[in-house]
């Protein structure tokens, strides 16, 4: 595991410890007390890594106030279908959704819960691990979890926050069964601070009500914090638009667009020198920039091989390329190519085939239009992907296998089942193209 593994570690378990989310600047003074890295690669950890969204306060917004927030983030959510022995395999955790409230009636008495109380089970541990949360104790991850996973926090009482008085215009008042706490200090917006009228709390009634519904005090003691942070992660795209260096993918492909010059490969640039595109004899260049600039990686041939493999999360040798996160010893990585072989004829050479992939039942990865091992094959091969994902990287695109419906995003790169509520991880991998295929084609 590489130090920015840890860093990412330790920064989500801090985040967590201080109820999801902490201002940018006293997380960095934490993590700098652990691992001495500088600003600029702590930047660029919170702006690469998906743990991690980091949002503007809405006030400081509009008062000039530069004021960032960074809330942990994590795609794992309580399976659906777990409770109603439903589910026989999925990419979501099955867990007793009142043991992560922390009040699980079964848990703590002679009668044992049916539904799992172990983190580490058969089923959770894989999917924990391959998050890279499986060393997070549990009051950590449930945070994590009831921030993040819509189904587990209670609904806000909207009539609450439509009049003034004790109860606004909630006609229920101390029986009714959502949560009374301002909308605008959810939103982070309440221009009256604790000055304002409506609870930024949870009061007696609302305590009751929770604990009735099995969550613990301690969860209820932080529910207002989990509003805001679950708020703040439902609008970070908004928000990340308007921090200093907004993280939008399609923004960092324009701007990072170092194509690798197909006629250079070939030994007839006529441009030379002034060539825009890079000039390089592979169709592929990995570097890393360790403060001092890109440098070229060694065993570059390696490190794509191993690349192309959907299988393989990291490079090989004693400091591996971490391909989820594009780093190197906590160093920034990048591979270069040539174009994507769909957007030039077939006749041109050397472009870059990619190849789309999930991920099968048996942790093996199928490629899109390739048959499964029931021989059921996807409507969409990996060339019509590439093609959608070229035109818009944020993309939600249906797939049909068999009789069933598929939706693929390309956002956050996973094949969703909407009937059944479970996913599959998505891979968008190069096709290995040896040093001697390059130059046998080269010489035709």
């Amino acid at each position: 595991m590489s130090p920015y593994s840890r860093v990412i570690h330790h920064a989500t378990s801090v985040l967590c410890s201080h109820k999801g989310s902490m201002d940018l600047s006293q997380l960095y003074t934490k993590v700098y007390q652990r691992f001495e890295i500088t600003e600029e690669q702590f930047w660029f950890i919170l702006k690469k890594c998906p743990r991690f969204a980091v949002v503007r306060s809405r006030l400081s917004s509009e008062k000039g106030v530069s004021d960032h927030t960074v809330v942990a983030k994590t795609s794992l959510r309580l399976c659906k279908s777990y409770p109603k022995q439903e589910c026989f395999g999925c990419q979501d955790l099955h867990l007793c959704k009142y043991f992560v409230y922390g009040n699980c009636r079964y848990g703590k008495g002679r009668k044992e819960c049916k539904f799992s109380h172990n983190i580490r089970s058969e089923h959770n541990f894989p999917l924990l691990r391959e998050c890279t949360l499986h060393e997070l104790y549990e009051e950590d991850l449930f945070i994590l979890l009831l921030q993040n996973d819509p189904s587990l926090l209670p609904e806000v009482c909207s009539h609450y926050n439509k009049s003034t008085g004790q109860f606004g215009a909630c006609t229920f008042k101390e029986n009714c069964t959502k949560v009374h706490i301002c909308q605008h200090f959810v939103q982070d917006d309440c221009i009256f601070g604790p000055k304002c009228k409506r609870l930024h709390c949870v009061d007696e009634y609302c305590h009751r009500m929770l604990e009735e519904r099995g969550l613990g005090r301690d969860i209820i003691q932080d529910l207002p914090y989990l509003y805001q942070n679950f708020y703040r992660l439902s609008a970070s795209a908004a928000e990340a638009e308007r921090i200093s260096e907004p993280v939008n993918r399609s923004l960092e492909l324009a701007e990072e667009k170092n194509e690798i010059c197909l006629h250079f490969i070939r030994r007839n640039c006529r441009f030379q020198e002034q060539c825009k595109l890079v000039h390089f004899n592979l169709p592929y260049k990995w570097e890393v920039n360790e403060g001092n600039g890109w440098r070229d990686l060694r065993g570059m041939e390696e490190i794509e091989r191993a690349y192309c493999d959907p299988r393989n999360t990291y490079g090989p040798g004693s400091k591996p390329v971490d391909f989820q996160t594009m780093t190197r010893c906590g160093h920034p990585v990048r591979r270069l190519s040539t174009v994507s072989s769909i957007t030039k004829p077939s006749h041109y050479v050397l472009t870059t085939r990619w190849l789309w992939y999930y991920k099968g039942d048996h942790e093996n990865w199928i490629e899109y239009g390739k048959p499964d091992d029931k021989h059921r094959v996807t409507s969409v091969k990996s060339c019509d992907l590439e093609e959608m994902f070229l035109s818009d990287c944020n993309a939600e695109v249906t797939v049909i296998k068999g009789n069933r419906q598929y939706y693929i995003s390309f956002q956050d790169m996973y094949q969703r089942n909407p009937k059944h509520n479970t996913k599959r991880k998505v891979r968008r991998r190069p096709c290995f193209v040896s040093i001697s295929e390059v130059e046998s084609q080269i010489a035709q």
